[in-house]
């Protein structure tokens, strides 16, 4: 194992040679090749991100703006549906309460099928809703709650703050969908099903 790598979920050091390391890797150069990297992994790590996008290490937030965005870019969530903090010589997990991401601004442009959705995460990243980039909504919890999710990046998602998902509501509509008629929203060319339009007064109890 190479040194300064993170030991375990006391290493405060082993974690600022993460961020050293994270931070070579990025450095003006846009976001790192994560996908392509295989490093071996080396444990988890007492971090967390929270349902409201808030960052914990060691039960603690991470109040650094600059620091979160410099982690954020090496996350990668792979096939065993855990997200990990990658570099090109370690590969750490954290936890995720829902998604690693919040989209907290959607901007809207054009009308009908030429609207495009474009978000902005908690962390920066500007994702423009379509084929490559596809919300997909949940119904869950006891109360029917309605959760969008954007694909923001590799298998990472962005869940869409409750302010915007009610912004991007307002824009739906219904449209018939293999022979359903359903309640979606459009971006990029892409119409995005939302609900049966059946179900729609769900949203308002």
């Amino acid at each position: 194992m190479a040194t300064g790598e993170i030991q375990g979920s006391s290493d405060a050091a082993g974690l600022a040679a993460l961020i050293a390391r994270a931070s070579a890797e990025t450095g003006g150069r846009g976001l790192p090749p994560v996908e392509r990297w295989n490093p071996p992994f080396c444990g988890d790590i007492d971090m967390e991100i929270r349902a409201d996008g808030t960052w914990f290490y060691l039960g603690t937030p991470i109040g650094r703006a600059p620091l979160v965005r410099l982690f954020s870019t090496v996350l990668r969530k792979d096939e065993d549906g855990r997200t990990y903090l990658v570099t090109p010589v370690e590969k750490v997990g954290i936890r995720i309460v829902d998604a690693p991401f919040l989209a907290v601004e959607m901007n809207v442009s054009g009308e009908g099928a030429d609207r495009r959705l474009t978000f902005r995460t908690n962390v920066g990243d500007v994702v423009e809703a379509g084929a490559e980039h596809p919300l997909r909504f949940v119904i869950s919890g006891e109360n029917n709650e309605l959760k969008p999710y954007l694909l923001v990046r590799g298998r990472l998602e962005a869940l869409v703050s409750r302010a915007v998902m009610y912004d991007l509501v307002d824009l739906g509509e219904v449209v018939e969908i293999d022979g359903v008629e359903m309640f979606a929203v459009r971006s990029g060319g892409v119409v995005f099903p939302v609900m049966p339009a059946a179900e729609l007064d769900a949203l308002s109890r």
